[in-house]
């Protein structure tokens, strides 16, 4: 009975039914919008994002294809509420349908600021927004760094504002301020200046200005993203936050050491008015030279009365200088009596200095001199004669020199016969060393490998052919054998395998031409 009832219907493959399920849903929902709240988030390394749409009663697979993902505004997280876009779809592999999303927005501006109060007290809490961590600013900066648009009316007004107040010398690094990917080029930015060295080429910023224009909080949201808010509180230079106008607030106000309601408002904190400057140093220059004038008055009206204390100069150096003068004449009449004194004994000794004095002391000094040269020779003249009368006696006689003529021939015969014993036993070693060392060069010889039947192979110009592609044809050759050598030529036919051990390359035949008269000599 089932067979008369159901034997009328279609019959499908698993296959079909899922492509019939596939054609129903996306003709019927070719497009949709959906709003509900991100569940599962997941992006994967081919770059597509798979999420899940759900509410109080159920839940909605949805994927972001690649290219759609990269055009997102801000990066899908979970909890948001927003509202998706596209067509609804099956996953045959799974049985499952899905929303394959096309644009992602989030569900009205309440969402964004319920996401960004999440971020804001997650980052209070790990403390970002102590202001114990507040930085204070450099009062005259030498670089600024600038982090925005270099196209925009921004970087204008800062320059403009910095050339009114206090010229300085100021570096833009230029990153996106909106849209998808701006959050990693400011973040990059920021940690970009703080890698700059201090003495490097290019000078590091003193303080750095991230600053944008006023916008929506979808046209700011990417100084809400955490990536900026962690770059901005890990940064070692001080940062001015200058983000919108003065109503707009992000997390990088909260991390920054200083919020400037705008732009232009930034490069005012940055730096101090110039003429504000110059009018501080001249008040200063003359606060300086007053205090230098009083300080000198008092020093010259404190010299003043110590000088009325010390007397006149003259009454102190009037009896020193009295005194000079009377020791200076007592010591000139010391100086003439003491010269007066010295002469009259120079005169008196000078008298008894004749020359009969002299000539007697000289001749007694010469009587004892040729009394010592007279005693010098006697006694040289035995000393003399006692050493000759001692060598003529005992060392130079015949018998001594037969004595030691004996010992030293008797001492030459047995260091001979030594020699004569020690000289076998000193050659037996090297004799046989060298006997070992011929043998083996014998049994490496050439020659012993010609005798096994082997043959060298020597060109017209001697040099030695080992193998068979160095041979040219037509070459007239040499084979030496272990008795001679004979001649023979390279030919030129193809190559094939030679039996016998002492053929090579080339080879001798009846009827091979011999080489030329000029290359005989090679083979003699």
């Amino acid at each position: 009975m089932a067979d008369a009832i159901f034997g009328n219907v279609r019959e499908y493959t698993v296959s079909e039914l899922a492509g019939a399920v596939k054609r129903v849903i996306e003709d019927e929902f070719g497009f949709v919008r959906v709003r509900g709240e991100l569940g599962r988030v997941t992006q994967a390394g081919s770059g597509h994002v798979y999420l899940d749409l759900k509410d109080e009663r159920a839940v909605l697979s949805g994927v972001i294809w690649k290219g759609n993902a990269a055009r997102l505004r801000f990066r899908p997280e979970q909890g948001m509420e927003v509202i998706a876009v596209g067509r609804m779809s099956t996953f045959p592999g799974q049985s499952r349908y899905q929303l394959v999303i096309d644009s992602l927005e989030p569900a009205g501006v309440g969402a964004l600021m319920a996401l960004l109060e999440e971020r804001k007290k997650k980052l209070a809490a790990e403390g970002l927004f102590a202001p114990e961590r507040k930085r204070a600013l450099p009062y005259l900066p030498e670089t600024i760094g600038v982090v925005t648009s270099p196209s925009g009316a921004v970087i204008r007004d800062i320059l403009h504002r910095l050339r009114e107040r206090c010229p300085r010398h100021v570096l833009v690094w230029p990153t996106l301020v909106q849209g998808k990917g701006a959050e990693t080029q400011i973040a990059a930015a920021i940690e970009g200046f703080n890698r700059l060295a201090p003495d490097g080429p290019v000078p590091r910023p003193d303080v750095l200005i991230v600053a944008r224009g006023g916008g929506s909080l979808e046209d700011l949201w990417c100084f809400n993203e955490e990536i900026v808010a962690r770059a901005a509180a890990a940064s070692a230079i001080p940062i001015i936050s200058a983000v919108g106008h003065e109503t707009d607030t992000t997390l990088i106000d909260f991390v920054a050491d200083l919020r400037a309601p705008t732009p232009s408002a930034a490069a005012e904190k940055a730096v101090p008015m110039r003429s504000e400057l110059i009018t501080e140093l001249l008040n200063k220059q003359r606060r300086l030279t007053s205090v230098l004038a009083r300080a000198f008055d008092a020093r010259r009206a404190a010299l003043v009365s110590a000088a009325r204390g010390l007397g006149r100069p003259e009454d102190v150096i009037g009896p020193a200088a009295q005194r000079l003068d009377r020791a200076g004449e007592l010591l000139r009449a010391g100086l003439r009596a003491r010269r007066d004194a010295a002469a009259a004994g120079f005169l008196r000794a000078a008298g008894r200095f004749g020359p009969q004095i002299l000539a007697a002391a000289s001749a007694a000094r010469r009587a004892r001199l040729a009394e010592a040269v007279a005693r010098l020779r006697h006694g040289a003249a035995r000393l003399v004669e006692r050493r000759w009368r001692r060598l003529s006696g005992e060392r130079l006689s015949a018998a001594a020199l037969r004595r030691q003529y004996a010992h030293g021939e008797k001492s030459l015969a047995m260091a001979g016969a030594r020699l004569a014993a020690l000289a076998p036993r000193l050659l037996d070693a090297p004799s046989r060393r060298l006997g070992s060392a011929d043998q083996l060069l014998s049994a490496l010889s050439h020659e012993r490998v010609l005798e096994r039947g082997f043959a060298l192979v020597r060109g017209a110009d001697g040099r030695l052919i080992a193998r068979a592609k160095n041979a040219l044809p037509g070459e007239a050759v040499a084979l030496v054998f272990a008795d001679g050598a004979r001649g023979a030529v390279i030919d030129g036919g193809d190559e094939k395998p030679l039996s016998g051990g002492t053929r090579a390359a080339a080879k001798s035949r009846p009827g091979a031409r011999r080489p030329a008269p000029a290359q005989k000599s090679l083979f003699d």
